[in-house]
């Protein structure tokens, strides 16, 4: 009893209490230096913008910066723990190879992700159409950009699917044209209603004075004159600006008494 006793506190000694201690600095490794990488963030997001560099430039290497130092950080606590780290560098090797074989589309994301910040289609808060959504960009990520659409949902695009696309930038100019349509039916003098119609558009909030309200004749189809009514405005109040004009058409059509649009056949027999 006393013999198996003695070979517990042994092997104690020899193995687990060193064991735990390792364990130990290894996890007290890893706190430091999460803690560390806190801070290194903060101190780097702190100088990048007192040197004022654009918002997407920074998330970006924040986002880049951040993996490369938990990957070292990983790579400090296996040494801690034993792991040969040249034998963990290998390993790493060989599976990067492996998961880009399998990955290639996440590498291609990433590659995309570096072409967008070089040549910066557009920025964080920008109005964007691209890889087939609509919305204000939140991040441009390693991976992925992230959108907020206007119905408040959030879509992450992977960045090859925006970056092979046409990207649509909205924002990149001070104002732009709201297009709609107006029908007017046969007898109704298009010039009396382009001219009612211009000056209603004018008249609405957030509509731009220059350039000046466009009403002119689109086409004539079988129900009569079609209009195109095409206001300008910013970015910011297009879609205030879209229901304000389709109520001002209206409501210009009902004042002035305008009959409801009609097809027109003539059959002619001979």
């Amino acid at each position: 009893m006393e013999m198996n006793l003695s070979s517990v506190q042994s092997f104690a000694t020899t193995h687990i209490i060193p064991f735990i201690w390792t364990l130990l600095g290894a996890i007290a490794i890893w706190v430091i230096g999460s803690w560390t990488i806190t801070l290194i963030r903060a101190a780097l997001g702190r100088a990048m913008a007192a040197r004022g560099m654009d918002n997407t430039l920074v998330g970006y290497l924040d986002t880049a910066t951040s993996v490369m130092l938990k990957v070292l950080l990983l790579v400090a606590v296996l040494g801690t723990l034993g792991v040969a780290t040249t034998s963990f560098a290998a390993i790493l090797a060989a599976a990067g190879v492996a998961i880009g074989m399998a990955w290639s589309g996440l590498l291609a994301n990433f590659a995309a992700g570096v072409f967008l910040i070089v040549l910066r289609p557009f920025r964080v808060g920008d109005m964007i159409h691209a890889g087939g959504v609509t919305g204000e960009v939140k991040e441009i990520g390693v991976f992925a950009t992230t959108l907020h659409t206007n119905d408040n949902l959030r879509v992450v695009v992977g960045n090859n699917k925006v970056f092979s696309d046409n990207i649509v930038n909205y924002s990149s100019n001070a104002f732009r044209g709201v297009d709609l349509r107006a029908q007017l039916a046969h007898g109704v003098e298009p010039k009396a209603a382009m001219a009612k119609f211009k000056q209603a558009v004018s008249q609405i909030p957030n509509v731009l004075a220059e350039p000046a309200p466009l009403v002119e004749i689109f086409e004539f189809n079988a129900y009569g004159t079609l209009l195109v009514v095409r206001p300008f405005c910013h970015n910011n109040h297009y879609w205030q600006v879209y229901f304000d004009t389709n109520r001002a058409i209206q409501n210009v059509c009902a004042e002035a008494g305008y009959p409801t649009p009609e097809s027109r056949q003539a059959v002619r027999t001979v």
